[in-house]
Order: structure tokens, then C-alpha cells, then sequence
């Protein structure tokens, strides 16, 4: 079924005199492919949480539709990973379009066909696909970055990388509204969006290649003279999926403890996005183009916050992941706190509260899914990644969606920021164990390098 995107066949090496110019012309390139490819799923990843309140409106409540929303993050989590095994063993220049495509697809059906929300559970199943597809984004994207980028270059490259969600998770926001200043229709929020990303996938598709070797260059530690503790040629074969999931993952005591401080981060993460317009409309009295906005300026904050984690992490903080994350996830508790605790009419304090959970949480997702990647070889880092957000988004963000809807029904927001708060101080507790990071990665890769 997934021979159409297995990896491209090595080529015959190029000249010498061609090889840097080509490696730098390549990697601007394909950089750009996965930066916007990836931008654009998350212009598909959260359309309904947009839709939600003209849903509630029409009769649905908070809880129902938590529970149809979480069929994104079960889907997604277990995508994730599984299309993580799948991606390692594929070609990402045709990987990464094509799941974007199909999500499009089904961002068209929502907005046009009237029986797509007709209940729970046509909503269900549809989310359920798009999450299936949302899952090819991540895993090519980690393959790709580490066969183009070396081991000293990856921390910045991925940090850069990683604010393409917030640059495609922030437009949603403008999008809708343009798309109902057009169409007069909440519908926009879905087709308008899903018609910006069937562009992008044809520009990434155009955009990226497979493995250096792919296209005669040699393998990035050789043309960058950076090699990872334990490596030789062997790490340039495929594995097996028995030997990557169970060699470099399941034994992987590291991979474990950012695996569950990912389920808290993604708690907060996605508690406080998916119900930023319906809290926002209820709590604080927002407006409808308030609330697109302040859900722009939280994603887009998390842009800058990203850039200024992944430099404390190399340039303050020495490497050491979990120290980073651990400050970040404590300033978001107290950001979180405010957001909270603001009495409504101060709309000014909590767009600063917003705008500060965006800027900070957005860091320990980049440095979780950073250090799955240095903790595995890199044939083996898209399953590695898909390790750590199977249990953000099986664990967290359906968590966020469906817990999070009947607590607030129940017990009102109250009830559903104790629960954020609580992520936040487990999240803190399951990173404690990572602080010796820097040194673990180097024990870990040389333990499990293939001899």
C-alpha cells in the first residue's frame, strides 16, 4: 500500500566541485518545503475549535462537542506514531503532500456538505480522518531535517522549523474572518483554509527531497565532518520496523519520561487553544472578531518564544533540555494563573495572559519533540517523534478536548482550569527526570549504536 512513497534509490555521487553549492542550494530549498508543508496542516489542525461556538448555538453542547473533537488528537496521536514508523521507511517529497491533501479534503466536505455536522458522530468520524492525515506532517519532517542537518546545527534548525505551526496555526484566525467578510458563512472556516493548503502541498511537493544520497550528495556527518557519538555506516542503512520500535524506542528509558511530561504539556497546550473562543465568548464577553484575534496573537506569540527557548537551551542553559523546559512550564502556570483569575472587563489582561501561555508553552513542545530526535538514530527519529506525540495527543489533547468539555460543563471554567493547573505541575515533575539530558543522549546513542 505504501510502496508509492518508499525512499528514493541512492544516485551515483556528484562531482566533488558540486557538492557544497549543491548542499546549500538543497538545503534552503527543502527547508522552505517542510517549513510551509507543515505550516500548512496546521492551517487544518484546529478549524472547529473556530466553529464551535456557532455549533453551540445550534444546539450542541460543550461536552458533545469535546468528544468529537478529541477524535483529532486519538487519531492524530496514533498516526503520529504509526505513520512515524511508516516515514521512516518512505519518501517524505511525496509523504508529507499527500496527507495534506487528504485533510484538505476533508476541510471541503465540512464546509460544504450540510450532513457533516448533522451529529456527534458524522462529526466524529470526519475529525477522526483529518487527524489520521494531520499525522503525516510531523514524522517526514523530523527524517528530513535529520539527514539534511548535522548533529551542531540541528537544535537551531528545529526551533526555526518549529514555529511553522504557529505561523499556519495563527493564520486560521485572519482566514476565518476573511472568509466571512467574503462569504457571510462560519463554513469559511474550513474551505478557505483547506484552498490556502492544497497551494502549499503542491509547493512542498515541488520543494523537498529525499536523503542526500538521493541526489549524489554524501551523508550529512561526512560533509559536515559531525559525527554522533557511535556512529559509522551502518546508521546509514534502513532498520527494520521491528528493530526501530523496539530497539531504539520501547528500551529508551529517556524517551519515556518526555513522553509523559508531553501529556501535561499537551494538556495545557490544547486546553487552552481549542477553548480560547468558547471561554473567551462566555467567560470574558469577547466578540467574535476579538476572539479570532486573540487566538491569532497565541499562536503567533509562540513564534519568538520558540526562537528565544531553543537559544536558552543551547546558549544558557548548555543543552540541558529539561532545565529549559522546567523554567518555561513554570512561568506558564503563572501566566495560566492570570488568565484564570482575571475578572472579565479587563480584556487588556487577559489578551496579555493569552498572548504569555503562547509565548512560553510552544518551547517544551519544540523541546520535547528536539530531544526525541537526539535520543534515537536518525533512521529511527520519525518513530522516535511519533513516540513522544502519541502520548501528547492520546493522553493531553484528548484530555483538552473531551475531559475538559464535561468538566467545564459540570463544574464551570473553574472546574476546567484546576485541571490545566495540574498539567502544569505534572508536566514540571515528569522533566525533572531529564535534567541530565545532554549526558543521557550521549550514553544512549552509544549504547544503541548498530555495530
Amino acid at each position: 500500500m505504501f510502496a508509492f512513497f518508499r525512499p528514493a534509490v541512492h544516485q551515483a555521487p556528484l562531482p566533488e566541485e558540486k557538492i557544497d553549492s549543491t548542499y546549500r542550494r538543497l538545503r534552503w530549498q527543502i527547508f522552505a518545503g517542510i517549513f510551509f508543508g507543515y505550516a500548512g496542516y496546521y492551517l487544518l489542525r484546529k478549524n472547529f475549535s473556530l466553529a464551535m461556538p456557532y455549533l453551540i448555538d445550534e444546539g450542541y453542547t460543550r461536552g458533545q462537542l469535546g468528544v468529537a473533537m478529541s477524535a483529532i488528537a486519538i487519531a492524530y496521536g496514533l498516526s503520529k506514531f504509526l505513520m512515524g514508523l511508516v516515514s521512516d521507511r518512505s519518501n517524505p517529497r511525496f509523504f508529507l503532500p499527500f496527507g495534506l491533501m487528504i485533510s484538505a479534503g476533508v476541510m471541503f466536505i465540512f464546509g460544504f456538505a450540510p450532513w457533516a455536522t448533522s451529529s456527534v458522530t458524522m462529526m466524529f468520524i470526519l475529525l477522526f480522518i483529518n487527524g489520521w492525515a494531520q499525522g503525516m506532517g510531523w514524522p517526514p519532517s523530523g527524517r528530513t531535517m535529520v539527514h539534511w542537518w548535522s548533529q551542531k546545527e540541528r537544535g537551531g534548525v528545529v526551533s526555526v522549523w518549529n514555529v511553522a505551526h504557529n505561523v499556519g496555526g495563527g493564520l486560521i484566525g485572519p482566514l476565518f474572518l476573511l472568509g466571512m467578510a467574503w462569504f457571510n458563512d462560519w463554513h469559511a472556516a474550513f474551505y478557505v483554509p483547506a484552498t490556502v493548503a492544497l497551494l502549499v502541498a503542491l509547493f512542498a511537493f515541488v520543494t523537498m527531497r529525499d536523503t542526500p544520497q538521493s541526489v549524489g550528495l554524501p551523508p550529512i556527518e561526512q560533509y559536515k565532518n559531525d559525527y554522533p557519538a557511535g556512529y559509522d555506516a551502518s546508521h546509514e542503512d534502513e532498520f527494520s520496523a521491528k528493530e526501530i520500535f523496539v530497539k531504539y524506542v520501547l528500551r529508551n528509558k529517556m524517551l519515556w519520561y518526555i513522553a509523559l511530561a508531553n501529556v501535561f504539556v499537551y494538556l495545557l497546550r490544547y486546553g487552552v487553544l481549542d477553548w480560547a473562543p468558547t471561554y473567551l465568548k462566555e467567560a470574558k464577553h469577547f466578540t467574535v472578531d476579538t476572539t479570532s484575534w486573540a487566538y491569532f496573537f497565541y499562536e503567533w506569540a509562540g513564534i519568538p518564544g520558540t526562537l528565544l527557548c531553543g537559544w536558552m537551551s543551547d546558549k544558557i542553559f548548555r543543552g540541558n533540555r529539561g532545565l529549559t523546559g522546567i523554567v518555561f512550564m513554570s512561568l506558564v502556570t503563572v501566566a495560566t494563573l492570570v488568565y484564570w483569575l482575571n475578572p472579565p472587563g479587563n480584556p487588556t489582561v487577559d489578551m496579555i495572559a493569552l498572548f504569555s501561555i503562547g509565548f512560553l508553552i510552544y518551547g517544551p513542545v519544540m523541546l520535547i519533540g528536539l530531544q526525541a530526535l537526539e535520543l534515537a538514530p536518525k533512521k529511527a527519529a520519525g518513530t522516535a517523534a511519533g513516540f513522544t506525540g502519541l502520548f501528547g495527543y492520546l493522553g493531553g489533547s484528548v484530555a483538552a478536548s473531551a475531559a475538559m468539555g464535561y468538566l467545564v460543563d459540570h463544574f464551570g471554567w473553574d472546574g476546567g482550569f484546576v485541571l490545566l493547573i495540574s498539567a502544569c505541575l505534572l508536566a514540571i515533575a515528569f522533566m525533572i527526570p531529564t535534567l541530565r539530558h545532554k549526558n543521557q543522549a550521549s550514553e544512549e546513542r552509544a549504547v544503541t549504536a548498530p555495530a
